[in-house]
């Protein structure tokens, strides 16, 4: 019950305070270099599309993606799982939660394989006229996805319960966004 709250902790930790400032720098970031360009023909921000492109929205994204899967807000096949009786509707979740496990699964690790060896030979990116290491930002990938298959695990785990006609109480804390207490 703790760990469960302190990776949802994290995973809103990471989409409300990560993501969102990431959101709000990129807003910042266009608006400061939109008007530096019309307004005194001058570019405020060199690099700001690459800024833009290459660091704050890969970070948004992958910061929201493990809240944005807990939150339900991936595309599901829930129609015809909900017309089922509970302990089938159980059993079509977890098939359906092994497929996701597998799929995700495999994005883990080429994403995985692919940091490792953005780290190994030191990838960099180029902002304005400098040369960044893009590591850092990269991490972010693997995190996200691993986050996601930690709660596909969870998920499965409730409906082979449910599907067995166990109790699943304690696999459903309430979840309040607002006081998360670990």
């Amino acid at each position: 019950m703790r760990f469960w709250r302190a990776v949802w902790a994290l995973e809103w930790g990471l989409a409300a305070i990560g993501a969102g400032s990431m959101l709000f720098i990129m807003m910042m970031v266009t608006v400061i270099s939109v008007a530096g360009r019309y307004f005194l023909q001058v570019d405020l921000i060199p690099g700001a599309y690459n800024i833009v492109e290459r660091i704050l929205f890969p970070l948004l994204v992958f910061w929201a993606l493990p809240i944005a899967h807990r939150e339900g807000m991936f595309p599901r096949l829930e129609t015809i799982a909900d017309a089922q009786p509970p302990r089938r509707r159980a059993l079509i979740g977890a098939v359906a939660t092994i497929v996701e496990i597998v799929v995700y699964g495999l994005f883990f690790w080429f994403v995985a394989r692919f940091v490792w060896q953005s780290v190994e030979t030191n990838r960099t990116m180029q902002i304005g006229t400098t040369f960044l290491p893009v590591w850092p930002i990269l991490l972010t990938m693997p995190l996200a996805f691993g986050l996601m298959l930690l709660e596909m695990g969870r998920l499965l785990h409730r409906d082979v319960r449910r599907a067995l006609g166990l109790d699943t109480s304690v696999d459903e804390p309430a979840q309040q966004q607002g006081s998360l207490v670990v």
